[in-house]
């Protein structure tokens, strides 16, 4: 039987931190975001729509 490394325990706030990484695309308008957001999703990119 192999030895396995106890789970991490979570968070003082019971949040379990998982590293991940992302590129910000700077558009200018509302149409050029819904653009490059369905052509990154045709190419099987996890995607998320964000208005700052």
């Amino acid at each position: 039987m192999a030895n396995k490394t106890p789970p991490k325990p979570l968070g003082k706030n019971g949040f379990k931190y998982r590293e991940q990484y992302g590129v910000i695309v700077i558009c200018t308008d509302e149409k050029q975001q819904e653009n490059i957001f369905n052509d990154l999703k045709k190419q099987g990119h996890k995607c998320k729509v964000v208005t700052v």
